[in-house]
């Protein structure tokens, strides 16, 4: 069994090292989206051991909506300095600054739907054709529609009915002026393939993915942490539970799960036997039925 899961391991990594070396090869200007959680650190790693020796040949990127995790922010820094990679950050407080969009109001606000506006004008910036993204089909039924090559028109959109057929592993990275691509080397991975390459490259990772004791507010079945932008409403209260987060990202939206889980082999063992997807926890997703469709077609990674 080992011997099999070192070659299924290997397998989806020679798969993904391969879409970034096209992505490489057919574009002038990438980009990777880099937000400090699990995919995206995974997805770094194998941008790292796809060029090395030579460095990294583009930049990542992180929309910063300015309600992340101390933890996470602290974590990225130190490990684009390790890397010595080229770190660019755009802020959701600058694009509500610029009159750019509007910032919801409330207890039940949330800056998650804002960044798409500073990632679009992020790529306008910059001129990057292609932003390599760490999205799985596994994570959710949108996620599932994208090919390896996500084409987006001239306003960054996605339409899930104008996918371009991908056989033999052939990408076509053919472009309109303005037009871009979303690359998701990393689309046949599961959660529990993450977590197993994490624990055989021996990947550090943020330590709000690993059990510990927080503060949370328990918001209509999600544990939100209890912070100055997530305060208790109505007959909410805040109670200290041992937590970790299966995803990271923006306070407002990002729920912790209750578990024990304080290694990776912890972690492998109880994703493993888990019946809720990683995104089961975010509260973006359950705004409706087809949130995360809605926000990708707008443009979101």
């Amino acid at each position: 069994m080992k011997s099999y899961l070192q070659s299924h391991l290997k397998q989806l990594e020679a798969e993904a090292i391969y879409v970034m070396r096209e992505v490489a090869a057919q574009f002038e200007n990438p980009v990777l989206l880099f937000s400090g959680g699990k995919d995206s650190i995974v997805m770094a790693h194998l941008a790292y051991k796809a060029f090395f020796p030579a460095k990294i040949p583009f930049p990542l990127l992180h929309v910063d909506t300015g309600h992340n995790f101390d933890e996470t922010i602290t974590f990225r820094d130190k490990y684009i300095e390790k890397i010595d990679a080229k770190l660019i950050v755009r802020y959701v407080q600058d694009s509500i600054d610029q009159g750019r969009v509007i910032e919801e109001t409330g207890p039940y606000a949330s800056r998650n739907g804002l960044q798409t506006v500073t990632l679009l004008d992020a790529l306008t910036e910059f001129k990057f054709e292609a932003a390599l993204g760490g999205a799985r089909r596994d994570e959710e039924k949108a996620r599932a529609k994208e090919r390896f090559f996500s084409h987006r028109d001239a306003f960054g959109q996605w339409d899930p009915k104008n996918q371009r057929p991908e056989l033999w592993s052939l990408y076509n990275g053919q472009k309109k002026p303005k037009e871009s691509f979303r690359v998701f080397p990393i689309s046949n991975w599961t959660e529990l393939d993450v977590w197993m390459y994490v624990q055989q490259e021996g990947i550090q990772l943020p330590s709000l993915y690993f059990s510990h004791q927080r503060e949370v507010i328990n918001r209509d079945g999600v544990l939100l942490a209890a912070s100055d932008v997530v305060y208790p409403v109505e007959d909410e209260v805040i109670e200290t539970r041992t937590v970790r987060f299966r995803t990271i990202g923006d306070m407002t939206c990002t729920g912790a799960v209750e578990s024990p889980a304080a290694t990776i082999a912890d972690i492998v063992d109880e994703v493993a036997s888990a019946r809720v997807t990683e995104r089961g926890a975010r509260a973006d997703d359950q705004r409706s039925e087809a949130a995360m469709e809605d926000r990708k077609k707008q443009g979101y990674f």
